[in-house]
């Protein structure tokens, strides 16, 4: 997956944490993964553009989520943040320079992996990403506190 998808599931397993109706900034969540804020506040515009999240602009502004997180498949976000799912040139249908497509029986192994991929991914949630255990809430709220 592209660094765009990785960061996008990152702010909404963080937004599944918070208490609802409570907001959170891109700069919240890019300190708390330690990650580049520009980056992040691309995957958000297009989180919320595909409504799976909610964003309020202002002082008092930030985002959460659209609906609950037992609601939002993981399969679901990859499909509207992964740009394509090139594995190889060949799936790309305007690039034909590869000389053994007539003949390649790779693409449709690659084509079955990807779809048996997406399929896995379409079993979970938002919700069901974090071990409830482990509690990230927790250290959501220490690493806020400090």
């Amino acid at each position: 997956l592209t660094q765009y998808t990785d960061y996008s599931l990152r702010v909404l397993i963080y937004l599944s944490q918070k208490k609802q109706g409570e907001l959170a900034t891109s700069s919240e969540i890019a300190d708390f993964y330690g990650i580049s804020r520009n980056q992040l506040v691309k995957g958000v515009h297009n989180l919320a553009t595909n409504g799976f999240i909610l964003t309020l602009r202002g002082k008092h502004g930030g985002m959460k989520l659209a609906r609950p997180a037992t609601e939002i498949g993981v399969g679901e976000v990859v499909r509207k943040t992964e740009p394509n799912f090139y594995i190889a040139e060949c799936f790309n249908k305007s690039n034909t320079s590869c000389v053994i497509i007539p003949i390649c029986a790779l693409k449709n192994m690659l084509f079955e992996a990807r779809t048996n991929f997406l399929q896995t991914l379409d079993r979970y949630t938002v919700a069901t990403a974090l071990i409830p255990e482990h509690g990230l809430l927790e250290k959501i709220d220490i690493k806020l506190v400090k």
